[in-house]
């Protein structure tokens, strides 16, 4: 009667811990078409952001240039935030990755 109240609690633990789902590819109908969308909605945004950082760069020395410090700012900030946009973009798959293993480990 003891054990198996401990290994009913061992269980309940392990439940609570761990519910034993995990992603698979095969569920649902469709799987590659929609991989393949989101990839191409990534390489848009890529080639967005390649734009918008060739755009800054112009509105930046344009403003160096000119000696419009709010324009050359503005234009540095725009930099920067396209570099960070194209950084989360390359690094998307690998923080998702990251991130979604994280605490599954058992010790």
């Amino acid at each position: 009667m003891l054990t198996y109240l401990a290994d009913a609690a061992t269980k309940a633990q392990q439940l609570a811990y761990d519910p034993g789902i995990s992603p698979s590819e095969g569920g649902l109908p469709g799987l590659s078409v929609l991989k393949s969308t989101v990839g191409s909605i990534n390489l848009f945004a890529i080639i967005a952001v390649v734009g918008a950082l060739c755009v800054s760069g112009i509105v930046w020395a344009w403003g160096h240039h000119t000696g419009s410090h709010g324009s050359e700012q503005k234009g540095k900030q725009g930099a920067l935030v396209a570099a960070g946009c194209a950084l989360l973009l390359g690094a998307a798959n690998g923080i998702v990755s990251f991130f979604s293993t994280v605490g599954t480990s058992v010790h």
